[in-house]
């Protein structure tokens, strides 16, 4: 900051009367003068940073196109003569729609078109219905000659079934009576000829049908068909006393059904 000094005769004092003093006071009083407008401007909002510069307003304008304005036009002078009164309105006479003649011919033929356009729809829906139903009729068929032959395979399969079921059973039958005949006992007694046959001098055949137990007993002996009924109680009674070697299946011994022994009765 600068001071700027105006000599005026006024202001001019003498070099001597200027002291020291003087100038000391006149250095404090501008410290203190600048310290007081800093905190001046501190209290009411002062800061180092910018101030941010407003935005301008802008101010938009439309240019808009006015018609432009009528000319008036000077009145035409008067005539000197009295204008001539204006002709009466004479109403117009209302106009009737006329309607083009409509040849008789021409709407018999329409009629018959739409006649025969209305049967043949009629005809082509109930050609339509009748195509359906065959078709519906067709496969129904079908489906019943499917089933038909599916029943016929399943009556074939249950056939083939039972026959093989019969085959296993004869066979097994005959693998049985196999293992009956060549299933021999290991001790038996003969039986003893009954004093009434031999008094009669009767001979014959006597077949017995048991079961062997796993511990190779004999269980259930029964007599079958032919026997002569002096034979029956000699031919139990010695069946019972055979004794067989136990049949081993898959390391356990099982029981042996049907086993067959016949008995020859002859006097010598």
């Amino acid at each position: 900051m600068t001071a700027m000094i105006m000599h005026t005769p006024t202001l001019t004092l003498p070099r001597s009367v200027r002291s020291k003093f003087w100038h000391n006071s006149l250095a404090a009083g501008l410290a203190v003068a600048l310290h007081v407008i800093v905190l001046a401007l501190l209290v009411h909002g002062w800061s180092l940073e910018k101030t941010p510069v407003a935005q301008p307003t802008v101010l938009r304008t439309q240019l808009v196109m006015l018609p432009p304005e009528a000319q008036p036009q000077a009145p035409e002078p008067a005539p000197a003569s009295a204008p001539p009164a204006p002709p009466e309105p004479v109403a117009a006479a209302p106009v009737e729609s006329i309607k083009p003649a409509v040849d008789p011919q021409l709407q018999v033929q329409k009629k018959l078109e739409q006649a025969a356009l209305a049967r043949k729809r009629v005809e082509d829906k109930k050609r339509e219905q009748q195509a359906e139903r065959l078709e519906t009729q067709r496969l129904n068929r079908e489906a019943e000659q499917q089933q038909l032959a599916q029943q016929q395979a399943q009556q074939a399969q249950r056939a083939e079934q039972a026959r093989l079921a019969a085959e296993r059973a004869r066979q097994l039958a005959a693998q049985t009576a196999a293992d009956s005949r060549q299933y021999l006992p290991l001790s038996k007694e003969a039986p003893d000829y009954p004093q009434r046959a031999l008094d009669k001098n009767i001979e014959g055949d006597c077949s017995v049908e048991y079961t062997v137990n796993p511990q190779g007993k004999v269980e259930n002996p029964r007599v079958l068909e032919g026997c002569h009924p002096l034979f029956i109680r000699p031919s139990l009674a010695a069946a019972n006393t055979f004794r067989y070697q136990p049949r081993i299946v898959d390391g356990q011994a099982v029981a042996v059904p049907a086993v067959r022994n016949t008995f020859h009765y002859r006097i010598k």
